[in-house]
Parts: C-alpha cells; sequence; structure tokens
C-alpha cells in the first residue's frame, strides 16, 4: 500500500487505485497525510476544504467524508493504517514509510550524506522518480494545502538543484543543463535556478547560451518585479564574462561532497589533476564519467540519467554467499570486449518430479512488467527446487544474465539487516560489470546503483529464503525486463503490498509424484517391486519433497532393505521425526530453523498445536489447547500460516501437516494430558451450544463430568442453521476427539462428544452414525455409567432401526427403558420406550409398540418436557394410522403440533404434517391430504431436512404423478445420496 502525495493525491493497493470520489475528500486525505499521526482539528480541515466562506454544514460534510475514507481504509488496519476520531480533531495514524513524501525526504537526506558525487546523482534520481506530477493534483486549493504544495514543491527545486551540482562535480555539465532547462523555463523568476543553468551551459562550452539566460532572466525581473539580479545571478555571470569556471567548478564539488569534493576530483583527474592543484591552488574540471542509459532532455518526472558509482574506500572483500561467473567490466556496462552474461544460478536440481501446475503458474506470474515472483510454502516442500527448475528452463529469457542468491533467512545465524544487504548487492553488482573500488559502501547507494545497472536489462534475479518483505526489497532490480523470484516459508504478503508480488503457493506433492520422486534416486526396478508400500511410504512422509529425499537416501545406503520395512518403521508416529534425518538434513532440522525465528506466543500455541486430536481446529479449539482466549489464538495462528507451519482450508479453519503436528508434538509434550482435558471439554461446551442452538429443550446429556473445565470462551450460534452446520463440519473431528478421549481414559468426555450430536444424528440418520455410538456405547460401559449407557442404547438402537436392521436395534432397546429407571432419568425412559415402540411396531407388534408410547407420553407430561411429548406423540399417530386408525392418528398429530413453536421443531413438525396429510388421504379428503403433504415437503426442503422431504413426496406419489413432485422427490434423493 502506498499514499501519494507527490502527483495526483492517491491510495495505491496491490489491486489497483482505492476510489477516492470527489475532490473535497481527497483534500480531506490530503490534510490528514500532511499531518500523519498528529491530531488535524476539525478546523484546520475545514481552512483546507473551502477557500472562502465555508457552508454552515461543513462539520457535517468533513464528517461525511471521514466516514467515507474509514470505510475506504478498513482494509489497510493489516499495514498500520487506522483513522481515529480524538475529541474535536482526527489523526491518521500510519507508518510513515507508506507515504511518498516520507520517503521522497528520506532520499533526500541520505543524498546529502553520500561521499561520492555518483552516489548523491543515484540517490536524488531515485527521489525525484516519486513526483509524478505537482503535489497535491487533485485536491482543492484551501490555504493549508496551498502552503503545503507550495512547501513540497520548494524541496522538489531544491533537489533539482542539488542533483545539478552534483552532475557538476562529476563533469557531467551537460546533464545538468538538460535537467535545469525545463525547470527554469516552469520556474524563470526563480534565480538560483536560472544561476545553476548559466554556470552548466558555460561548462558545457555554451557561453553565449548563458549569456543569453543571464540578460532574458534580467529582462524579466525588471518587467515583472521591478528589481535588478540578486548577489547569486550576478556572480554566476561575472564567472563566465571572467572565464575562469574552475572556482565556481571547486565550490559545487565541495557542497555536494561536504568537504570531500578535493579527493574526488583528484581521484577523477589522476596524477595530472593533483599536479595541478598543488602549483595553482585550484581543482580542475573532472572528466566527464561514462554512463548508461541516454542522454535525453528531461521529462517530468525527469528522466535521469545513471552510471556505476566509484566508492572511496570500497574493498575488494568477497560476499559469503556468491561468486561472480563473469571477469567485471571496468566502466558502466558490457561493451564490444564484455564477458559472457553473468550466471549464478546454482546446478539444476537432479531427480525432479511433478509440479506441472506450479511451473505453469510460475510461467503466469513471471508474464509482464517487472514482475516480482513468490514462492511460498512450509520448509521441505521444495520451494528452492521448483525455482530452480524454472530457471533452468528457460536461460534465453535472460539474455543479460541470472543472479542468485541465498539469503538465509532460516539459517541457525542467517545474517540479516544492511551487513546481508551490502554482501549480496556487491555480489550482483561485481557480476554485472562494476569494478570493486566502484561498489557503493551504503545499502541505499548499492540498490540504487543496481537498479540503475538493470534499468534496461533482461534478467533473472532469484532471492531465496527470504525471512520478511525488508530483506527483500533493496534487492529488487530496476528493469521492467527483469523478473525476481523470492522463496520464503513466510507470505511475506507486504511484499504484496508494496510490489505487487504474484504469490505462487508450494503444497505437498501427491503420491504419484511421491512414488516417482522415489524411484529417481532408488531405481524404477525397486520402486515397481513394491507399488503398495512406495506408495505407503509417500503417504507416510505427507508428500513432503524433503521427507521423500531422505527417505530415499536411506534406502539406498540399505539396499537389503524393503520398502515395507521402511514403510513399517515410518508407520510408528513415535520415532517417524527421527526416521526422517540423515546426517544434517532432515524435517525436524527443517522446522526446528523455522520455529526458532518464532515469539514465544506462537511457540506456545504451535505446541500445544500438536495435542489436538483432530485434523483441523479453529481459533476457539485453539484457544483450548493454549489456554487463552480466541482472539489470542487467531493472531498466534496467523503468525504460524505466515510460516507455512499451519494452512488455512476455510475462512477460520486450520490443519496442520502430520509431519509438522508430530513435531509440534514433541516441543512440549509433558503438556499433552492437560491440553487433550482442555479441549475435550471445548468440545462438549461447544457441542452443547450447537445442540441447545439447533433443538431448543433436546438436550440429552445435560449432567457434565465433576472435573470439567468451562472454556474461557464459546462460540455463539446465530440461529439453527449455523448450529448444524458446525456439527456437520466438525462430525470427523468429533470423532477423533472422542477417540482420543476413550484411549486416555476419559470415558465421561468420550460418550458425552458422541450423543452431543444427536440433532445431526436425527438430521442426517442414515450416514453412518453406527460405528460412533457404538465408541460411545463401550466407553458409557467402562465407565460403569448407566444412565450414560441407556441413553447411548436408546439412540443407537433408533439409528439400527432406520438403517433396517430391525433384529439388532430390538436386541439392544429392550434394555434401554431398564437402564433408564435404574438411573433415576425418567426422560431418557420415554425416549428408550419411543424407540422400542418404533421396533415393536415394525415388527408387527403395534399394540404394545402404542402402549409404550402412551406411557413414554405419560412420563414427558409428568416432567413437563414438551419436546419428548412430542416425539411420543408423533410416533403414536405413526402406529395410529398403521393401525388403521386415522382419526385418533389425527388427533395425535394435531396435537403434537399444537405443543411447539412452529419455528422450531423443524423436522418434528415436518414429519407431523406428512402424518396429517396421510390421514387426510385416509379418511378421504383428497385435496386437503394433498395440501398438507405439499407444505411438509416444501418445509423440509426449506430446512434442508432431505429425509423429511422424501418421506412426504413418497406419500404425495402414491396419490398424484405430479412431474414436479416426481423432480423434487429425486432431487431430495439425490442430496441424501451425495451428502452420505
Amino acid at each position: 500500500m502506498e499514499f501519494r502525495l507527490l502527483g495526483t493525491v492517491s491510495v495505491e493497493t496491490h489491486a489497483g487505485p482505492l476510489p477516492l470520489g470527489p475532490a473535497k475528500r481527497r483534500s480531506l486525505l490530503a490534510a490528514l497525510l500532511m499531518s500523519a499521526n498528529t491530531p488535524v482539528s476539525i478546523g484546520r480541515l475545514t481552512d483546507s476544504l473551502w477557500d472562502d466562506e465555508p457552508p454552515r454544514h461543513a462539520r457535517s460534510v468533513i464528517q461525511g467524508h471521514v466516514s467515507r475514507l474509514r470505510a475506504l481504509l478498513a482494509g489497510a488496519e493489516a499495514y498500520g493504517v487506522e483513522l481515529v476520531t480524538l475529541d474535536d480533531a482526527y489523526v491518521l495514524r500510519m507508518p510513515e514509510t507508506l507515504l511518498d513524501s516520507q520517503r521522497f525526504e528520506e532520499l533526500l537526506l541520505l543524498a546529502r550524506e553520500q561521499r561520492s558525487p555518483t552516489d548523491t546523482v543515484l540517490m536524488l534520481k531515485e527521489a525525484l522518480s516519486l513526483w509524478q506530477g505537482p503535489a497535491l493534483g487533485g485536491a482543492l486549493a484551501g490555504p493549508p494545502l496551498r502552503a503545503a504544495a507550495h512547501s513540497l514543491e520548494e524541496s522538489r527545486l531544491t533537489a533539482l538543484e542539488h542533483l545539478a551540482r552534483a552532475y557538476g562535480a562529476l563533469g557531467e555539465h551537460h546533464h545538468a543543463a538538460a535537467l535545469l532547462a525545463a525547470e527554469t523555463t516552469a520556474h524563470p523568476l526563480r534565480e538560483s535556478l536560472a544561476a545553476a543553468l548559466m554556470l552548466a551551459l558555460y561548462r558545457s562550452g555554451r557561453q553565449s547560451e548563458a549569456l543569453d539566460r543571464f540578460h532574458h532572466t534580467r529582462r524579466l525581473l525588471a518587467d515583472e518585479l521591478g528589481i535588478d539580479p540578486g548577489q547569486e545571478l550576478a556572480d554566476a555571470y561575472a564567472l563566465i564574462l571572467r572565464g575562469t569556471p574552475e572556482r565556481a567548478a571547486t565550490d559545487a564539488v565541495s557542497e555536494v561532497d561536504g568537504g570531500a569534493g578535493t579527493d574526488a576530483v583528484l581521484e577523477a583527474n589522476g596524477a595530472a589533476g593533483a599536479d595541478r592543484v598543488l602549483r595553482h591552488g585550484s581543482v580542475p574540471a573532472p572528466r566527464p564519467t561514462p554512463v548508461l542509459g541516454d542522454e535525453s532532455t528531461p521529462r517530468f518526472p525527469p528522466e535521469l540519467p545513471s552510471g556505476p558509482a566509484p566508492a572511496p574506500g570500497g574493498g575488494d572483500g568477497d560476499g559469503p554467499r556468491l561468486v561472480p561467473a563473469t571477469v567485471p567490466v571496468p566502466m558502466g556496462g558490457p561493451g564490444p570486449e564484455a564477458s559472457a552474461p553473468a550466471d549464478l544460478l546454482p546446478r539444476a536440481p537432479r531427480g525432479f518430479h511433478g509440479r506441472g501446475p506450479e511451473l505453469a503458474a510460475l510461467t503466469r506470474a513471471a508474464a509482464g512488467e517487472g514482475p516480482v515472483c513468490l514462492v511460498t510454502g512450509p520448509a521441505g516442500v521444495g520451494k528452492t527446487t521448483l525455482a530452480l527448475q524454472w530457471a533452468h528452463r528457460g536461460p534465453d529469457l535472460f539474455p543479460d544474465g541470472r543472479l542468485f542468491a541465498d539469503l538465509r533467512g532460516f539459517s541457525e545465524a542467517g545474517e540479516t539487516g544492511e551487513a546481508a544487504h551490502i554482501d549480496v548487492l556487491r555480489e550482483f553488482l561485481l557480476a554485472l560489470g562494476v569494478a570493486p573500488r566502484r561498489v557503493p559502501e551504503s545499502v541505499p547507494a548499492a540498490a540504487a546503483l543496481f537498479r540503475s545497472l538493470t534499468n534496461r536489462r533482461r534478467l533473472l534475479v532469484i532471492l531465496d529464503n527470504a525471512r520478511d518483505s525488508a530483506t527483500v526489497r533493496p534487492l529488487l532490480p530496476g528493469g521492467s525486463g527483469c523478473v525476481t523470484l523470492v522463496t520464503s516459508r513466510h507470505r511475506l504478503e507486504g511484499l504484496i503490498a508494496s510490489d505487487a508480488a504474484r504469490p505462487v503457493p508450494v503444497d505437498t506433492l501427491e503420491p504419484r509424484d511421491g512414488t516417482a520422486l522415489l524411484a529417481g534416486v532408488l531405481g524404477e526396478e525397486r520402486v515397481r517391486a513394491e507399488p503398495v508400500a512406495a506408495r505407503r511410504l509417500a503417504e507416510l512422509c505427507g508428500g513432503l519433497p524433503l521427507a521423500l529425499r531422505v527417505t530415499a537416501a536411506r534406502l539406498a545406503g540399505r539396499p537389503r532393505w524393503t520398502l515395507a520395512a521402511m514403510a513399517d518403521e515410518l508407520a510408528d508416529e513415535h520415532g517417524r521425526l527421527a526416521c526422517l534425518d540423515v546426517d544434517d538434513t532432515g524435517v525436524a532440522a527443517a522446522l526446528r530453523l523455522t520455529v526458532q525465528h518464532l515469539p514465544p506466543d506462537a511457540v506456545h500455541q504451535f505446541a500445544r498445536l500438536g495435542h489436538h486430536p483432530g485434523s483441523r481446529f479453529d481459533p476457539y479449539a485453539a484457544a483450548a489447547l493454549a489456554g487463552t482466549d480466541p482472539v489470542t489464538a487467531a493472531a498466534a495462528l496467523e503468525r504460524l500460516a505466515a510460516a507455512h507451519l499451519v494452512a488455512e482450508t476455510a475462512p477460520g479453519r486450520w490443519v496442520l501437516h502430520d509431519l509438522v503436528r508430530l513435531y509440534a508434538r514433541g516441543l512440549d509434550p509433558a503438556a499433552g494430558p492437560e491440553a487433550l482435558a482442555d479441549v475435550l471439554d471445548h468440545y462438549i461446551a461447544t457441542a452443547l451450544a450447537a445442540a441447545d442452538t439447533a433443538e431448543p429443550g433436546g438436550e440429552p446429556c445435560f449432567v457434565l463430568p465433576d472435573d470439567y473445565r468451562r472454556p474461557t470462551s464459546v462460540r455463539d450460534f446465530a440461529d439453527r442453521t449455523a448450529a448444524m452446520r458446525w456439527l456437520a463440519a466438525e462430525r470427523d473431528d468429533l470423532a477423533l476427539a472422542a477417540a482420543a478421549a476413550r484411549d486416555a481414559g476419559l470415558h465421561d468426555r468420550a460418550w458425552r462428544i458422541i450423543l452431543l450430536q444427536w440433532p445431526q444424528v436425527v438430521w442426517r440418520v442414515r450416514d453412518s452414525w453406527a460405528p460412533l455410538l457404538e465408541l460411545a456405547l463401550d466407553s458409557a460401559r467402562a465407565g460403569k455409567d448407566t444412565y450414560a449407557e441407556s441413553r447411548v442404547l436408546t439412540l443407537l438402537g433408533w439409528v439400527l432401526t432406520e438403517e433396517g436392521r430391525t433384529a439388532e436395534a430390538a436386541a439392544l432397546l429392550e434394555r434401554s427403558p431398564l437402564l433408564a429407571r435404574e438411573a433415576d432419568d425418567p426422560l431418557g425412559e420415554a425416549t428408550a420406550l419411543i424407540n422400542l415402540a418404533v421396533v415393536q411396531a415394525e415388527l408387527g407388534d403395534l399394540d404394545t409398540a402404542q402402549e409404550g408410547c402412551l406411557r413414554a407420553v405419560e412420563l414427558a407430561r409428568t416432567e413437563a418436557d414438551r419436546h419428548t411429548e412430542m416425539l411420543g406423540l408423533q410416533h403414536l399417530a405413526r402406529m395410529r394410522l398403521t393401525a388403521g386408525r386415522p382419526e385418533e392418528a389425527l388427533v395425535s398429530a394435531r396435537t403434537a403440533l399444537d405443543l411447539g413453536p412452529e419455528h422450531e421443531e423443524v423436522a418434528r413438525r415436518t414429519l407431523l404434517l406428512a402424518i396429517s396429510g396421510e390421514a387426510r388421504l385416509a379418511l378421504g379428503e383428497e385435496d386437503e391430504g394433498i395440501r398438507l403433504l405439499d407444505l411438509a415437503a416444501e418445509e423440509a426442503e426449506r430446512a434442508g431436512y432431505d429425509e423429511g422431504a422424501v418421506r412426504a413426496l413418497e406419500a404425495l406419489l402414491r396419490v398424484t404423478a405430479r412431474t414436479d413432485y416426481r423432480r423434487r422427490h429425486e432431487q431430495a434423493l439425490r442430496r441424501l445420496s451425495d451428502e452420505g
């Protein structure tokens, strides 16, 4: 993100400029930016937006524009940007590095600190390139903004004059003259510009033009202002008349270099120049230095000439990472006798397999002007290999060379800051032909020279193992024909925002590519002899190329080992990471280097995630594991995701790679029991909230364990849909949590986590719930809990009934009412009687079944539980209809419908409407029966209750052959099949 004042007031993002709207809004933004991080009063904003008398409603107008700006900048909080109200003022809080005027001032300060005039030129060129038109363009001209725009323009003109003096110090007077001519035309009454142009023209051998400029300016001053030329203009005129420009040249050098100018000129002119200084006491004008680029007339912003920079005191020391592949060219760029293009690439990777989509994505990302391609992924996934493979595929695309630097951002002692930057830039500049003594000492100057040298070249630059965006930015080339590949374990979103970097994520390998990688090391015959074991190895390595290569290396050194034996060894989670280390290379080592750069809170969260019993988690589960709150956990997860230690598969849903999970678990193994108990209680609390929201009043296991610890924060569900969606999404992880609870001996947690999913069981009864309920039954019996055993048997028996396993259901359900009575659980007994009655009706014993339902209804009424009473009446109505007693069935259904509000008990209401419809049909009331069945089907479809929709539509199709009923019936069946 970038805020621009040096040109049209705008806000640039990686997606393009923000739509700021009318001029007043731009003016408001400009006023806030000119005082960034400082409160700006309503009064000052009013002065900025209105040049004349402001309207009475000025405050309301300002508030409206502030509100709109705040909405536009809502996505900028990630960059530290926030528009805040403070009493009667507003303040735009932001990192000042996002403001182009601030960067302009910083570059001017750097330019004044340079010892070499060439470095000064590079810094000033970089600063002036930020200008894209008159300052504060597109904003209104209120007095404060006019003053601000004037101040910025003065800074620009001062920078141009400074640049002209720097050109003069280098003897490049024709460049100074070309630069000053355009600005003098735009500012004809600025005497300092006219004086500088006169001297530049004279030193370029254009004395008559210099004198003409003086007389032209003198006449303008007299005509426009009625004054004579000032001292600066008069002195320049006198110097030209005397024909002694040397003194002026010396003064210019001293001003540019801060006292070091004589040394610079001596270096430029050699021993002869030194001799002249000793004999005459003055410094001769230096010889022009060859430069890269054209010498065309400047435009706005000026197209400034550039060239390689001498750096007094610069050494010839070798950098720690790179070895230049060519003999340096002494001066600015390859000539006829230059050596071959620089090529610092390591060798092409061996045994490369797959990655077709990623290679294609890199090719697409590399299209366009000066692209930055960001190859990201977890440790060991093969980012560097991918980048090098792509780079070696098309050497002809980069005729001017290929550069490579390992930034070692994740090494044990990786260099950071300016030391790392200058080492890389030095090697890049040497490879591009800059003489060692001409490599600048400072990072800004070296970076500017690198951008200048690459401005008209077609280069590939690979920056490997970058830790953060700040490390990368000074190393980016300047040319639109250059392509930069950056690899990192972090997402580097800052680079995406500031330099429009195009991300190319790299994920793990598919099993087929993983086995191909093994074959590349072990040989096709060995892998082909054990294809199943090879695929299993690929799966146990999680498709991680580093893990696969370590495994292949171990097998290659043990030719008598079978792949199956290695797979058996890796199957043991306790020793898997140890098996994936060889020498100084391995998965654990790679992960350790990633983790060591994380802050302590993220490391703590990461270690606790290793004890998560499931495969996916949200911030609530992460908070329960780490003993924090969801906001803190979410922030830690974002950090871990940025480092590719966790992956976000959907908004708010995260996963750990299996090998990463094992590593995380090993960071704090003693915390395992406590973390597991906390996350199990989190699941119980959340499932309770979901069940209560989905089916209010129908909670089957409200008694919590004695040592239950409620989480600090429990997810809130807005409605039934949200609750059911959570239960469906978490089904697999709830099953894994229950299994982990059973294995840890926490049986009281295991059966509760399973039973609390009962709304989803009812909703999707044919979705193979029996195995999970059998696990709950085992836990209930292991804990010798008759209450739990009765509840589980009741639900399991009903599921088996719906699956058509009636005999098995009957055997289980016969015990359930007795156990409930023993546990003093009358509602549990009522539910058990109902489910047993359903089985008895299926087996043809309708009388006994109806008696059971009537008993259940009585128990529910005694306990004042409408939910269970409705359930008993619903099944009683169905049984009476089956027994040929439609009038009684209709009474039971109507009684049940009157018990519950229509917006609740969706499944129950749908089934009752369907029974009522069938009863009407049995009574010969066909129109009313069809209406009720149609209503039941519509409500079921609207609520997503496909079981109920199928039943109602099947009843309709028995009495009518309407096409739309058949179509809806087929669609409901298809949905059931797809979701099952």
